[in-house]
């Protein structure tokens, strides 16, 4: 099976922990005493017949929308929640054993789950953990709780920090004080939703069809939030509807923004609706504060600038906002005494 993308020297001997950010579009593991050691998107090439995977991480990535009859490169995450235990158990277990080589000891495990998830959700996540080679109990750390620690907001203090992590299958919006959550909104949109959007614009208004990852390229390319003073154009190529042959279009920014207006309002108005909740006190401090977002969502063009429009408020990027959630769930294992009140795990008592 193809390696996935590895950061740093060879495999991992020690017994050591490992934070998991296991996302709907990327996968990210932290080893303790080494950082981030594997970024790696979350797709499986499986062979339909056997139930074998045959490809892991950006290998299989590539595959998709270009696989025969006999093999089907997915996806085993949507919405921030595992869709497909079996396939979502198998690429888990890959990922760990690209860093953990020690047969004979099973890693300590804090993985991410998005703050909205139900309890049969959340024990799912710590199962598939379980079953792919972590030490019993899984340990459960909430996506914002991890965002805000790696974004290197002051949770543990009576002071209120609001985090926004936009990631590919969930916005997380969070107030958090004194290592708790006060008022939070988890929403289903994320960059997955904008890709959608993005295909069926396309299919709506120009009679194209594209693949999932042409609409990400685009949305990378061109998407906005806002107007921009320049106004950019790029050509795409697709599948005609009426002709069924292929065809080359150009289109622009400002085509790709009002494809996308719906669920970047949706992102906004999960935003207003975490702050009306907010106790006063708090929300004076996030007024002050401003307001911190990460997730590879945020980094869409014009974002901060919307949200600034629409709150009031002072909005921040994060340093690194793609890897703030398994940063932060790094740090809670590195200071485990420090945070170990925010992370739990769902064994019944």
């Amino acid at each position: 099976m193809p390696v996935g993308n590895r950061r740093g020297g060879g495999p991992v001997l020690g017994g050591r922990d490992i934070a998991v950010d296991l996302g709907t579009a990327s996968t990210l593991v932290y080893v303790r005493g080494e950082g981030i050691v594997l970024d790696e998107p979350s797709v499986v090439a499986v062979d339909v017949l056997s139930g074998t995977p045959l490809a892991v991480g950006s290998e299989a990535k590539r595959m998709i929308g270009r696989t025969p009859n006999n093999i089907q490169a997915t996806r085993p995450l949507k919405d921030g929640v595992i869709a497909d235990f079996d396939v979502c158990e198998k690429m888990l277990r890959y990922f760990i054993q690209q860093v953990h080589r020690r047969r004979w000891s099973k890693p300590r495990m804090v993985i991410c789950v998005p703050s909205g998830v139900t309890g049969v959700e959340r024990r799912a996540v710590q199962e598939a953990a379980e079953y792919a080679g972590a030490r019993v109990p899984a340990y459960i750390i909430e996506e914002p709780m991890a965002a805000a620690i790696g974004a290197g907001l002051p949770v543990a203090l009576p002071i209120g920090s609001m985090i926004v992590d936009i990631g590919g299958g969930t916005t997380e919006v969070a107030v958090l004080s004194l290592g708790g959550v006060v008022a939070s909104q988890s929403s289903r949109v994320g960059g997955d939703e904008l890709d959608e959007a993005i295909l069926q614009y396309l299919k709506k208004e120009h009679g194209i069809a594209t693949g999932s990852r042409t609409a990400e390229e685009i949305k990378m390319a061109l998407g906005s939030a806002t107007p921009l003073v320049d106004e950019m154009r790029a050509e795409i190529r697709g599948r005609d509807l009426l002709t069924g042959l292929p065809r080359t279009l150009e289109i622009n920014t400002r085509e790709i923004r009002e494809a996308i207006e719906d669920r970047v309002a949706d992102i906004v108005d999960a935003i207003k609706v975490t702050i009306d909740r907010t106790p006063p006190e708090l929300a004076a401090d996030i007024m002050e504060r401003g307001i911190t977002l990460t997730g590879g969502g945020s980094l869409l063009n014009g974002l901060s600038q919307r949200i600034r429009a629409e709150t009031g408020m002072p909005v921040w990027m994060a340093p690194d906002p793609r890897l703030s959630v398994v940063l932060g769930a790094g740090r809670a294992l590195e200071e485990f005494g420090t945070f170990g009140e925010v992370i739990f795990d769902d064994t019944p008592e």
